[in-house]
Order: C-alpha cells, then structure tokens, then sequence
C-alpha cells in the first residue's frame, strides 16, 4: 500500500509537470521488469528490488521511500541530460558539414 501511494503521488507531481511527461515515461518503462504486462499489476512498476537499491544508493537504507521532490529533481536531471546530449549531437553535425 505504502508503494502504491508514492506512485500515485509521483503520478500527480508528474501530470502537474507537462515537460516531464516523456522522460518519466521512457524512465518508467527504463525501471520496469521484462514481461512485465504478464504479472499484476499488469503496470510498468518498478520491481522492489530494484526500488531498494535506489533508495539505499540515495538514502543509505533500503527501507526508505524516495522523497517526492528527490524523484522530480532526477526526472528534471534526465531531461537535461537529454537536452544536452542533443545539443551537442546537433553541434557534431554542424561542424562536420552534415546538413539533415
């Protein structure tokens, strides 16, 4: 239950954040198990493993719950991390003489 509720809330934060829209998706289905529309909850949810080693690399316990405004930083990171990386893939072309 306590799992369901964060995502729930991380769900909300989300849809308040348009721009982040896509990144938490493409990092949603990044985190979600192989297969995982044959196992219920039939969502691309995190598996508790995997959730306990974020949290324990992040927080230093296995047993802590993300904070929600941990979980918006890192998507706004992701999605700067991208920013950047096109930016720079576009700069390689330019200066390459590749025109697309």
């Amino acid at each position: 239950m306590k799992r369901f509720r964060f995502y729930l809330c991380v769900s909300g934060a989300v849809l308040l954040r348009p721009r982040l829209w896509f990144i938490a998706a493409g990092q949603l289905i990044r985190f979600a198990p192989d297969r995982w529309w044959r196992r219920a909850p039939f969502l691309p949810l995190p598996t508790s493993g995997i959730m306990s080693f974020r949290s324990e690399a992040m927080y230093g316990s296995a047993d802590c719950t993300p904070k929600l405004h941990d979980v918006i930083v890192w998507l706004e990171w992701c999605l700067y991390q991208r920013l950047i990386e096109s930016h720079r893939a576009a700069l390689s072309r330019e200066s390459s003489g590749c025109i697309e």
